[in-house]
């Protein structure tokens, strides 16, 4: 029965009993709770779990029940929700809410799902274990039971991200922080135990890498090129670039170095290093330069073309191309060392060997063809030479004797040695003899062979003795061939005079030294001592010699020096049987060498010219040069007959410039003499040229008479044939008149 708001309710008893409730307020019916939802709907057997329970009539809820346990509390928050704590449980169970309405029914909405027991995570390794202070590296966590993982930490710090790739790995992104940290992973089963395992350790800022140099800086466009980065903050580099091409490979050798391998490319580009703290700044130290495709070298020649078996010779490669080259080889085996003389030219060092083997230069371009023109012959061992003799044993300290040395195995000689210090020269004559040219030295030193098996043993056999030189430079006489000297020779004076006729045009020099080491020149010309010198010609004036005496010491040395005056030639008798017979020519000039050098009495003038008809010129024709007179001087020639001169007489002057050529003039007569004057390059010199000489074609002449035929003028050759005619015919008249 339900009563609301009764006015008066009257109770009557069978037991004969009643009473009265008068204004009676009856509370209304009160519906039973509704569950709507739970949050969350699951949780751990061991319970625990605080569950939002929404419904309603949920207000004066006296119990809240999971299944049949009772929640281990709860709080009613309001008509429409209670907060409870699930109790121990298992399975799946509904939850009701009891009020003084009734208890909720069950439904799905109600139900709570006991989840049995997960097992806590373990971490077991991180790849990588370290990164940068500033976060950011991607760690792969390796471990158990990392399913469901609600939270990754660095430290006290959660990971920037992370995802569950497995229930044995995790991908999470580290966050800033330093030192080394453990890495715990949180899972609805716990939290993952720290350990070594765990451990990541944060790296400080790496300063950004630079690089300082390459080592080649250039290569191949072909790339392959082995190149040795130089630089600072290399560790860790993660790319090498050429230009915007990545090497092929490359090693870090250390902080400093890298070695990487150049790709293919062209021009010049910048090497760069990039690591995780950043890419190298470019500049000129970085650059690198591809070369074109080079011509693959070629090996025309070889000198020497053989050489010991043990190496060392050192071997002129010729050729083609070789500049660059990186290595030169003898069959397989590198040369020992070589340098790279020009494009055309490489000087290497053989190593051991044996037999022919073909030498190879290698460049950028490739390697040498094979070929006869570069095989090298490896030659056998010779036996180290010996020194069995020395003609002679002993030579002047100044060395230059020449010594015949013999002994054995002396072929190939490279060397050949007076104590320490080289010959001179040397001829190696047979593998018996070599002759040798002493150098400076003193005392007494071994003579040693050296050959490319060996150097000679040292013995009294070897020994060259040096001898100390006498310094006597003095002259013990001094004689010349057509002079006396003034003053007389003596050793103590140097300085000389003679004089000889203008007929004696040279003569020789016999010098005798007092130490019969000693070496005497004449002139700068070696005269052995007591011989006479090669004649010197004489110049008209004075020629000065010189005697040089240079001791056997090879540096004391004295020098004589003689002056010899030729005297002019300034008078000429014509000779006999010539057409100017009996005539005197003499000149005089203001330079007293002034000499006559040519003259001629002739019939004819060598001016080639005939002199004009209507004169008689009883002498013939003077041709004379004079040389050694002053320029532009005046030159006085006398000319002396053997007759007294007529008043009309004349001189005849050739002239080339003057028409005729022949010039007659009036000279100054003085009985047979007739004197004129001619200035060089001016008056009556014939070649017109101021030069100090005169050149003067000159003729008596004699005007004939009107009514007179000039008789022609027989020559020498004439006059004979004129003469015999007169004594032919003065025989014929003696021999008339001696007849009966």
């Amino acid at each position: 029965m339900n009563l609301v708001n009764v006015d008066k309710v009257r109770f009557t008893s069978s037991h004969d009993w009643h009473f009265a409730i008068d204004d009676l307020e009856v509370a209304p019916y009160a519906s039973p709770p509704t569950i709507t939802t739970l949050a969350p709907t699951s949780g751990p057997e061991a319970g625990g779990t605080s569950v939002v329970i929404t419904g309603t009539q949920l207000t004066g809820a006296t119990a809240v029940s999971f299944g049949a346990t009772s929640a281990t509390g709860f709080t009613v928050d309001s008509a429409t929700q209670i907060t409870a704590t699930a109790p121990a449980g298992s399975g799946t169970v509904n939850v009701t809410v009891t009020t003084p309405g009734g208890t909720s029914a069950t439904g799905p909405a109600d139900q709570f799902t006991y989840i049995a027991p997960i097992p806590v995570p373990t971490v077991t390794g991180l790849s990588p274990a370290s990164g940068p202070e500033a976060g950011g590296t991607s760690v792969v966590i390796t471990g158990t039971h990392l399913t469901g993982a609600t939270a990754v930490s660095f430290g006290a710090t959660p990971a920037t991200g992370f995802t569950v790739d497995s229930a044995t790995q995790i991908t999470a992104t580290a966050p800033a922080g330093s030192g080394t940290v453990n890495v715990t992973v949180i899972t609805p089963g716990g939290t993952s135990a720290t350990g070594p395992a765990d451990q990541f350790t944060y790296i400080a800022p790496i300063p950004v890498p630079t690089v300082t140099g390459l080592s080649p800086t250039s290569g191949p466009e072909a790339g392959g090129t082995s190149v040795v980065i130089t630089g600072t903050h290399l560790t860790g580099a993660t790319t090498v670039s050429f230009g915007a091409t990545p090497a092929t490979g490359f090693t870090v050798d250390s902080a400093t170095q890298i070695t990487a391998t150049a790709p293919a490319g062209y021009g010049t580009v910048n090497v760069t290093v990039t690591t995780p703290s950043g890419t190298s700044a470019t500049g000129p130290a970085d650059q690198f330069t591809y070369i074109a495709p080079i011509p693959v070298p070629a090996v025309t020649g070889l000198s020497p073309t053989s050489g010991p078996e043990a190496g060392g010779t050192s071997v002129v490669i010729t050729g083609t191309h070789l500049t660059g080259a990186t290595a030169v080889s003898f069959g397989a085996t590198p040369a020992t060392g070589f340098t790279v003389d020009s494009a055309t030219q490489i000087t290497a060092t053989a190593p051991a060997g044996s037999g022919t083997v073909n030498v190879t230069v290698t460049t950028p371009g490739g390697t040498s063809a094979t070929g006869p023109a570069d095989q090298f012959t490896y030659i056998a061992p010779i036996p180290v030479p010996t020194v069995t003799g020395l003609s002679p044993t002993s030579g002047p300290e100044a060395g230059g004797t020449s010594v015949v040395i013999t002994g054995t195995h002396l072929t190939g000689a490279t060397a050949v040695n007076f104590g320490a210090t080289p010959a001179t020269g040397f001829t190696v004559d047979s593998t018996t003899q070599i002759t040798a040219t002493a150098p400076a030295g003193s005392g007494t030193v071994n003579v040693t062979v050296i050959t490319p098996d060996g150097t000679s043993a040292t013995g009294s056999a070897d020994q060259y003795v040096y001898q100390m030189l006498s310094s006597n430079a003095d002259l013990s006489d001094l004689i010349l061939s057509h002079a006396t000297l003034t003053p007389t020779f003596s050793t103590g004076t140097l300085t000389y005079g003679a004089a000889v006729e203008h007929a004696i045009n040279q003569l020789t020099v016999t010098p005798s030294a007092t130490d019969t080491g000693a070496t005497v020149t004449v002139n700068g010309v070696q005269v052995p001592p007591g011989t006479a010198s090669a004649p010197i010609t004489l110049n008209v004036g004075d020629n000065i010699i010189t005697v040089q005496v240079t001791a056997a010491d090879g540096t004391t040395q004295k020098t004589y020096v003689v002056t010899v005056n030729r005297a002019p030639q300034q008078t000429v008798i014509a000779p006999p049987g010539t057409p100017g017979t009996g005539v005197t020519m003499g000149i005089q000039n203001s330079n007293p060498t002034c000499t006559l050098t040519h003259t001629e009495f002739n019939a004819t003038s060598a001016a080639g010219t005939a002199p004009p008809a209507g004169y008689l010129y009883p002498y013939g024709m003077i041709d004379f040069v004079a040389k050694q007179c002053d320029n532009g001087s005046t030159l006085t020639v006398t000319l002396t007959f053997p007759n007294p001169l007529p008043a009309n007489a004349v001189l005849m002057k050739y002239d080339a410039s003057a028409t005729p050529p022949w010039q007659p003039f009036i000279p100054t007569i003085s009985g047979n003499q007739a004197i004129y004057t001619v200035i060089d390059g001016g008056l009556r010199d014939a070649d017109a040229l101021q030069n100090g000489e005169f050149v003067d074609p000159v003729a008596l002449a004699l005007p004939l008479e009107e009514d007179v035929t000039a008789i022609p003028t027989l020559d020498r050759w004439g006059m004979l044939l004129l003469a015999l005619v007169a004594m032919l015919l003065g025989m014929q008249a003696m021999r008339h008149k001696t007849l009966p």
